[in-house]
Formats: C-alpha cells, structure tokens, sequence
C-alpha cells in the first residue's frame, strides 16, 4: 500500500472536511512573491485545492503536480475553468522538471511525504534565481481547552484503534536551509474552532491513519468517540495554528 495515496480514496470527504486555510497566509505570499500574471507557480499535492484558489486568483501561470488520480480529476473539475491554470498527474520524485523556471513553488501540508533531499534539491532547482518556496500546514490542539475531554478520548484510542501502518511523516522544514536556500522567514496565525461530535467524526475520518482503520475496530471506535463527546456536552473547541515557512533561492 502506498501510503501516500490513501487520501485519494476520498475526494469529496476530504474536500468537505478539512480545514481552509486563512486569507492572511495567502496574502503574505502573494505580496512577497508579487505574484501576477508574469510569474509561474508550481503546487505540489493539491489535493482538492483547499490551498489553490488564492493563488489561481491573482492570474498566475498555475501548475499542480497530485499523485492522486481522483484528486486530480477533482481538481481538474473544480478549476478547469480558470485559463491559468494546469495540473500533472504524476509523482512528485520522479517527475523531471525543467531548471530555473517557477517564481514560487508551494505546499499545504504534503512536502512532509517526499524525502527531505528529493523535496529541497528538485525544489531548489526548479526554482528561478530570486524564487520562493513556502511551506504551510494546519496543526491542531485538541488539548488545551478540552483536557478532559481529550483523556476520554485517548481512553478510546488505547482501546480501539487498531491500524496496520501508522503515520511518522517528520521533515525539519527549516532543513532547506542545507540545501542552498536563504532568507528564511517564518509566520504563524491562530484560530479557533468548535466542533461537535459528528463534526469530530468527519474531520478525523479525512487523516491517513482513520482512512485505513477497518471493522471492528472502526465501528467500535467511532462508537467510544461518540460517547466521549456526549459526556462533555457535546463540544470541543479545537485551536488552529498555521505556520508559513518561507524560503528563497539566492539571486
């Protein structure tokens, strides 16, 4: 099984479900990049474009590289219609990029998948002398203001979650500065989220490990979570952080 194409077995869940990303990070990478319709973007594992459309918007010469083949053809018929942009259905290591030839080469929450000297060499070459790469992501705290809720639901995973493969995608993002990049920044915005058990549900069913959770593991599971959230009044609000990591390629 390979791992990394196990989201695509849910294009419209994990469209549904995940969250957006806020304007802000969008915004400090278009005014950075000076992004318009002269520069060339590349997008490495769209999904179902959670992270694209702020992009495609500023006129931008917009491509996507997705492994997935439903995720492309997701992506395909939600934004075939923009005349800016294209995407690749092939697999980010193994594709051979022209050198020199993007202004900013992005990713929300994939480039952890692709090993750390294929991610920052090809990305370091397929940049233009002056390019950025930025990285972003989404991670939860369920903790903080739901401690005991929280404990409940660890209780369940001890018991019930029973999975073949786990995921242990680590990547020290700031690591690209071995790799020939410079002028690193970094950024990060917070929000919040109130999420009720159903909505729980959804959410965590689109992450790669519930995704290959199987029967009867899966219905038990789901059933402990359940119980947890009806005991805690039914709520848990979630804090969000975005971290931008942001890279260039020297001149």
């Amino acid at each position: 099984m390979d791992f990394r194409k196990t989201f695509d077995k849910i294009p419209e869940d994990f469209d549904k479900y995940r969250p957006r990303y806020q304007e802000e990070v969008f915004r400090e990478i278009i005014t950075l990049c000076e992004l318009g319709s002269d520069k060339k973007v590349l997008e490495i594992g769209p999904g179902t474009g959670q992270a694209t459309e702020p992009i495609l918007k500023t006129g931008c010469d917009y491509t996507a590289i997705e492994l997935g083949e439903n995720f492309t053809s997701f992506m395909q018929d939600k934004f075939g219609s923009y005349n800016n942009f294209s995407i690749i259905n092939a697999d980010f290591e193994q594709y051979v990029f022209d050198d020199n030839i993007y202004d900013l080469v992005y990713s929300a929450a994939t480039i952890q998948w692709i090993p750390e000297e294929t991610a920052f060499l090809k990305t370091y070459r397929a940049l233009k002398p002056g390019g950025y790469l930025a990285i972003f992501m989404t991670y939860s705290d369920e903790t903080s203001l739901n401690i005991n809720l929280r404990s409940e639901i660890d209780k369940v995973y001890k018991e019930h979650f029973r999975v073949k493969r786990r995921y242990n995608c680590k990547m020290e993002y700031k690591n690209a500065l071995h790799y020939g990049f410079t002028n690193f920044k970094y950024k990060e915005w917070k929000s919040e989220r109130i999420l009720n058990a159903e909505e729980y549900i959804s959410w965590i069913s689109t992450s790669c490990e519930h995704i290959t959770l199987e029967e009867p593991y899966k219905t038990n599971f789901y059933m402990g979570v359940r119980n947890a959230f009806m005991s805690a009044g039914n709520k848990m609000t979630v804090i969000d952080t975005i971290p931008l990591y942001l890279f260039q390629k020297p001149l």
